[in-house]
């Protein structure tokens, strides 16, 4: 039996469509499964249960890139074919049943739960991200012994979503003081090589023996291992904070030119999915911050100002006191 399992391009987007996946992976416990996804996010497949292949999808012009897909698909009959990208692709190819999205956010759905009634389901499971031996191994060594870990997302892919570098600082000292959620815990930082040069004096302020710098040290698995080790993750919106979802750890978004993380457009901005999620937003909302007469996302400056490190703390002590009474 094979399923073919057509995602997204963007990182987040198929970090999220794992909830489906996931949901497949153990209703079908005798399929096998093609999977098709952006470069970016790929390596996050490659430990998938019964996966037979997986492509990765280089965007090419005149959307050239999908004809990689269709030649996969072809030469086979699949069990089922799911395409998160809504295109014509189940109905080219022998399949018993075929299952194509199509938004209807004009009637006021939301896309993730749209996602889930392909299936049949009330709304969408919860992301999974799955690991291997040898990255929860690596996780391990690089962690090392010790008290617990706030895993840290202090970057971003737009620099006016990244909350400033000493307000990272200053939070990580108010929750490890012994009157914090984490007495004394250590501080692992995740990003890539290139992310490091985009924080510049992040660690002052920190005893150094309490920080883990993993800039570029992880790959997205180990990163993903590293976060199934800590006890929170706190960071920018950004792939960091939809890997601490599919890891199933209690996390942080700081948000401020982001609607949300797949949310109601109203508090608490977050989907039902991320149960153990909260969000910190900046005093100006997403909406206040786009209809500024000088907003130009091409010239923004950082966004996140407004985002006081005593807000953050307060949405940092209430997650942690909901996600400990569960």
């Amino acid at each position: 039996m094979r399923i073919l399992f057509n995602s997204l391009t963007y990182f987040g987007d198929v970090v999220v469509s794992t909830g489906l996946l996931a949901h497949l992976v153990r209703t079908y416990p005798d399929a096998r499964f093609t999977i098709a996804c952006g470069k970016a996010a790929a390596p996050l497949m490659t430990e998938v249960p019964r996966l037979e292949r997986l492509i990765a999808i280089s965007k090419r012009p005149l959307h050239l890139h999908w004809l990689d897909v269709m030649g996969a698909a072809l030469p086979h009959r699949w069990e089922m074919v799911l395409d998160l990208k809504g295109s014509a692709l189940p109905y080219l190819v022998m399949a018993n049943r075929r299952l194509s999205f199509r938004p209807r956010h004009a009637q006021g759905g939301n896309r993730t739960t749209e996602w889930a009634h392909l299936l049949g389901l009330d709304d969408l499971p919860a992301p999974e991200v799955w690991t291997g031996a040898r990255h929860d191994s690596a996780a391990a060594r690089l962690l090392g012994e010790g008290p617990p870990v706030i895993a840290l997302g202090p970057t971003a892919s737009w620099a006016p979503k990244m909350w400033p570098s000493d307000r990272f600082a200053e939070l990580c000292m108010r929750l490890t003081a012994d009157d914090g959620i984490l007495p004394g815990a250590r501080f692992a930082f995740l990003g890539t090589k290139d992310d490091a040069g985009k924080v510049p004096g992040l660690y002052e302020g920190l005893p150094a023996e309490r920080v883990i710098d993993l800039f570029g040290r992880t790959d997205l698995l180990t990163a993903a291992a590293v976060l199934k080790c800590s006890a929170l993750f706190i960071g920018n919106d950004s792939g960091p904070l939809y890997l601490s979802v599919a890891a199933g750890i209690p996390g942080l978004g700081l948000l401020g030119p982001s609607p949300g993380l797949f949310g109601p457009p109203d508090p608490p901005y977050v989907a039902p999915w991320a149960k153990k999620t909260a969000i910190a937003r900046t005093a100006l909302s997403f909406e206040e911050i786009v209809a500024a007469p000088d907003y130009d996302h091409r010239t923004a400056g950082n966004l996140m100002g407004t985002l006081s490190v005593e807000t953050a703390e307060a949405a940092a002590r209430e997650l942690w006191r909901r996600c400990s009474a569960e």
